[in-house]
């Protein structure tokens, strides 16, 4: 028989940092950590313009049943973000304007989910940002155990109760609570890297010799000639 649990206190990381990651963006975040911790193209921002990172409450959920969800919401504090994985492909849309009304009393951030959700157009009209696979008008049930507040996969990334959850438009990106600062501090340094990169090219210089390219293209056979001749 499977344990199913609920687990009341997780350890969070700094503000700081947490805030930090979520301005800096998802695409500087993966690269700064080693291209690590991208939960996959099928995850999308089913809003436009919003920045933001939490503090990961994993849901463990079976497909078509969101009563875990529920039970998440007793557990979150102020700037959590609730990370939904289920335990087979669903396509039900679990989540809605109702249960985002539930977190947004709790200071929840955000939803991210490997389902659906629905109501987007309330979701948007309340300013309740989320992150889903599908979005889908087939609701759920309340019939089934799962867990909160264990390790899960979510997409192609593992998520841990506590590590930091940070979404944008290019999707979601994992950090584990233990890099926090480190991470921080690897996406401040690549943002103040591409702002050099950023004025050498509206300088005109062209990324094809600061890279280093020219030479390696021309290392690997391609030929640059002024006019075509065979």
């Amino acid at each position: 028989m499977n344990r199913h649990v609920v687990i009341r206190s997780i350890e969070r990381a700094d503000a700081a940092f947490i805030d930090g990651l979520g301005a800096a963006g998802t695409a500087t975040v993966h690269e700064g950590i080693g291209r690590r911790g991208y939960a996959g193209p099928h995850i999308v921002a089913r809003q436009r313009g919003v920045k933001i990172a939490g503090s990961a409450v994993t849901v463990s959920s079976h497909p078509g049943d969101n009563g875990m969800v529920h039970a998440a919401v007793s557990v979150c504090r102020p700037g959590d973000i609730v990370v939904v994985s289920h335990t087979a492909p669903s396509t039900h849309g679990g989540f809605g304007d109702l249960l985002a009304t539930s977190l947004m009393a709790h200071g929840v951030r955000a939803f991210v989910t490997d389902a659906a959700v629905r109501d987007t157009a309330d979701l948007n009209a309340m300013g309740f940002p989320v992150w889903s696979q599908y979005v889908s008008c087939q609701g759920a049930v309340k019939a089934t155990p799962g867990s909160v507040n264990v390790p899960i996969r979510f997409g192609e990334a593992i998520v841990a109760p506590g590590d930091i959850v940070c979404c944008d438009d290019d999707g979601v990106v994992i950090v584990p609570r233990a890099e926090a600062a480190w991470a921080a501090a690897q996406a401040r340094e690549r943002l103040d890297k591409e702002a050099g990169t950023r004025a050498r090219l509206e300088a005109k210089e062209l990324g094809l010799d600061m890279y280093g390219l020219r030479d390696a293209q021309i290392a690997m056979g391609v030929e640059y000639l002024d006019t075509w001749s065979q």
